[in-house]
């Protein structure tokens, strides 16, 4: 509002800027000159209050996507923001929150799947260049699939100061931290399934091994029973019996598994022409106990009949 002034008072008038100066000349010159110096003179007056689109962080995990969702997710849900302090105080900033959208950042166009990590009335965070007062700081996380063993993980970070909305992009520092944690969530998930996967594979080699155990003993009654009604000699009976269920190890030699499934544990090397007896028969696998009396599981396509 400009003060009252007395009719017939004279008002003093400053001398007029240099900027002035020189702006009214431009335009006694040239218009278009002066538009241009006007811009160039106001516009470094107001700074951005968005963080640009282009990602600070960008990296390539080997991980499925919904494991590499499945981290970001536990990161994101965390309550903390790594790589950033408030001001002197904790190592990290805490009480973040987890949020569905940010006014900080422009609006995500592009294939993926966004998540944000908020906090707000934080003072001075280090690792922003200049972040001198209280304002919000945001981080995105943008999780996209680039194959089925491989997805892209991208990270930006800014704060935004509250009074004069200045954005300020992080140096690097908390994306950086950021990814550490999403890596070790990514490694500790890929741990439990393999650890899941040779829990189960250990179940199998047990079970299997009991299939085979169980299944020799019963051969082993049925010879002694066929045996005394045919009026065979027991000895004479499994001769007959092991000619029948004998097979050969093919060219050029086999694994005998510990279970029916490729990624069993090998028990032994067979050599090409090695003798086995058949005590389990199943459409891909023969469960069978070599001649030193060892159980195991053949590939069939491995094994054919004696000559």
């Amino acid at each position: 509002m400009h003060p009252i002034i007395a009719e017939k008072t004279e008002i003093p008038t400053a001398p007029p800027s240099r900027c002035q100066t020189l702006v009214q000349r431009a335009w006694q010159i040239c218009p278009a000159l002066s538009v241009f110096l006007l811009l160039s003179v106001v516009a470094p007056l107001y700074a951005k209050s968005k963080a640009d689109s282009e990602s600070n962080f960008s990296t390539e995990i080997p991980a499925p996507e919904s494991e590499v969702l499945q981290a970001v997710k536990a990161v994101v849900n965390d309550e903390m923001i790594q790589g950033s302090k408030e001001y002197n105080r904790d190592q990290y900033v805490e009480n973040a929150a987890a949020a569905t959208s940010s006014s900080l950042f422009p609006r995500w166009t592009d294939p993926g799947t966004v998540f944000y990590k908020v906090r707000t009335k934080v003072l001075a965070p280090v690792n922003f260049k200049g972040s001198q007062d209280e304002g919000t700081l945001a981080v995105r996380y943008v999780v996209q699939s680039k194959g089925p063993q491989q997805t892209i993980v991208r990270i930006d970070a800014v704060f935004v100061e509250d009074f004069r909305r200045v954005a300020h992009r992080s140096n690097g520092t908390v994306e950086t931290a950021e990814y550490k944690d999403i890596q070790e969530h990514v490694d500790a998930i890929e741990l439990q399934k393999k650890e899941a996967a040779e829990s189960e594979q250990h179940r199998q080699e047990v079970l299997a091994k009991s299939s085979l155990d169980e299944k020799k003993e019963q051969q082993q009654a049925s010879v002694v029973q066929t045996a005394q009604a045919s009026g065979e000699s027991i000895e004479q009976h499994v001769q007959t019996l092991r000619h029948e269920l004998e097979r050969v190890v093919k060219a050029p030699g086999a694994q005998l598994k510990s279970a029916p499934f490729a990624s069993a544990t090998n028990l032994k090397s067979l050599n090409e022409g090695a003798q086995v007896v058949i005590l389990i028969v199943t459409p891909y696998w023969y469960g069978v106990e070599t001649e030193e009396g060892q159980p195991g599981w053949i590939n069939r396509s491995q094994l054919e009949p004696l000559p």
